[in-house]
């Protein structure tokens, strides 16, 4: 598969929809309403506008199709989703481009808006969505006649791995997986299976074989006695969001509703997201952190240089403190904070602070109290390395403490750290790991309910929180 060319198609088709709609558009405003001081249809071309919004539209739309999200999985592409993921942004799109470029315009009446607004909105949904059609249907052809697969890794070794395969290589249409080989999770292995596809070795291989064969899929049929290990497998791909998870399921998870079918004729599987949110709103959580943080550095300018001097002035030592961190994915960062201890606070090792911690230095309690050290964290979050909202980031140190009692702790690598939390608002900052492990219920509550309502939930209770000084 060429998921670059691939997307190429989808990029090149909505670039042509775009400057087609517009130019459409923009000959029926001139010849229709205009129609008495127009005579010409050369002066079309003669217009700046014209060529501004052929040259500046289909580029805007891009970019707007990018943070919703378009051109990611441009092989998995569903068509009914399609439609509705088309409709929304292009209504959306249009009434951007109204309220932008045409709402001053000079129109003899409010029913020649609503006119050219229909129009626009038919255009561009119309012509951007017959040609996503096309292209992604002569991709559902390629993936039904296996001209195209997903290639994928079958967890488990006896009879019910076999029927898994059989199930999805004999499905009235073919769901594209390409078995590379499957792995065991203990016992024997069935001989049937070893027939069609070879043994890649066992669960600790995983990650390397996922990389090895550019594995997309990762499909558990393991026999109800080993279901225990379906935990242990999914915590070895806990920092991947690359990567779609199936379960084949028994009578029970099909009666509970866990079991949500995609397509009539594909075989029935669990599908555990690896992304917590659609595409489009990690797009505007992003620009929320860009943004708001812009704002907060430019607001809080005068309470950052006053905390700075008064920090430099209250106790020797440096007046900002960089801290290495575990973030998104398990990778190391430097998060900064205006420092609040004592130089070489932690000569005799790591340490989590306390409210009585003699490390703390007078105006750094202040400091904790209205969260003022951690103003340099939106420096993070410009950087990308840290969200406004997001599981509070650790060392490695107390990690590995937390993963030996509570592994599901690496589940919060899946997303950014943030400067606020779920779990910092409903309990606070821990004094000691069990606290942390305390804390994580509310973590894995936030990733399991992540969405932008959520974020802002958060941020506003964290601003009450400061003002009434009940940071610790």
């Amino acid at each position: 598969m060429n998921k670059r060319k691939q997307t190429i198609k989808y990029v090149l088709w909505d670039v042509l929809a775009a400057m087609t709609a517009w130019a459409i558009f923009f000959l029926y405003r001139k010849m229709s309403i205009d129609n008495d001081r127009f005579d010409d249809v050369n002066l079309v071309f003669q217009d700046s506008n014209f060529w501004w919004g052929i040259v500046l539209l289909p580029i805007a739309w891009c970019i707007f199709y990018a943070m919703q999200g378009t051109y990611k999985n441009v092989y998995r592409k569903a068509r009914l989703k399609e439609l509705q993921m088309t409709f929304w942004a292009s209504l959306i799109g249009v009434i951007v481009i109204f309220f932008a470029l045409l709402l001053d315009d000079n129109i003899r009446s409010y029913k020649n808006y609503y006119i050219s607004f229909l129009m626009l909105f038919v255009l561009h949904f119309g012509l951007t969505y017959l040609g996503r059609l096309v292209i992604t249907s002569h991709t559902a052809r390629m993936v039904h006649k296996r001209r195209i697969g997903f290639p994928t890794i079958l967890i488990g070794s006896k009879e019910k791995a076999y029927n898994t395969y059989k199930d999805l290589d004999n499905q009235a249409v073919y769901s594209g997986n390409q078995f590379v080989g499957f792995i065991t999770v203990n016992g024997r292995t069935d001989e049937r299976l070893l027939a069609v596809m070879p043994h890649l070795g066992g669960v600790e291989d995983l990650n390397s074989l996922i990389e090895k064969y550019k594995i997309e899929e990762v499909i558990f049929a393991i026999e109800d006695y080993e279901n225990a290990k379906i935990n242990e497998v999914i915590r070895l791909l806990d920092r991947r969001d690359d990567v779609i998870i199936k379960i084949t399921p028994d009578m029970r998870d099909i009666v509970y509703g866990s079991v949500k079918l995609n397509s009539i004729f594909h075989s029935p599987l669990i599908t555990i997201n690896p992304r917590p949110m659609e595409e489009w709103q990690y797009s505007v959580k992003r620009l929320m952190d860009i943004v708001i943080s812009m704002l907060a550095l430019v607001v809080l300018s005068p309470v950052f240089v006053i905390t700075a001097l008064i920090v430099k002035c209250t106790s020797p030592g440096p007046v900002f403190y960089a801290q290495e961190r575990i973030g998104y994915r398990g990778k190391p960062f430097k998060m900064h904070k205006f420092r609040s201890m004592y130089v070489d606070a932690e000569a005799a090792g790591p340490a989590l602070s306390k409210d009585d911690d003699p490390r703390i230095t007078p105006f750094g309690r202040v400091m904790r109290k209205y969260r003022l050290d951690e103003i340099p964290q939106f420096y993070n979050v410009l950087k990308g390395t840290m969200s406004l909202v997001g599981p509070r980031p650790e060392r490695q140190y107390f990690i590995d403490q937390i993963v030996e009692r509570a592994p599901e702790y690496l589940l919060l690598q899946k997303v950014k750290p943030g400067i606020t939390s779920w779990g910092q608002v409903k309990y606070g900052y821990a004094e000691n790991v069990d606290e942390m492990v305390e804390r994580l219920r509310y973590d894995l509550l936030y990733l399991e309910n992540m969405s932008i309502a959520t974020d802002i939930k958060i941020l506003v209770y964290t601003v009450l929180i400061i003002l009434q000084g009940r940071g610790k």
